[in-house]
């Protein structure tokens, strides 16, 4: 199958004759459709030899998932803070009585 098209299809054209262009489509090769931006036609078991096969999400998670090894965990052991709140003074009622 050519790879290159040989015409480009103005967007009225394609939509006259659709079905010709998918009809050439798969016995010449691609088809051009536009000029401004141009499209193409190609059968889907073309399309589908030329894409990147498709691993399920979950096995590309399970791939890509970090390892213990690779993680670097941050140091738990922070210094003491004072709390903002260590002047305050509640009583029974829950309300500061300053």
């Amino acid at each position: 199958m050519n790879a290159i098209p040989r015409k480009t299809w103005t967007v009225a054209e394609a939509k006259a004759r659709l079905s010709e262009i998918l009809r050439l489509a798969s016995e010449e090769g691609p088809q051009r459709i536009g000029t401004k931006t141009p499209y193409v036609v190609v059968p889907e078991e073309e399309w589908l030899k030329r894409a990147e096969p498709r691993i399920p999400l979950g096995r590309w998670l399970v791939e890509n998932m970090p390892r213990i090894d690779d993680l670097e965990l941050p140091d738990r052991h922070e210094p003491d803070r004072p709390s903002p709140f260590e002047d305050w003074d509640f009583g029974d009622d829950g309300k500061d009585t300053k």
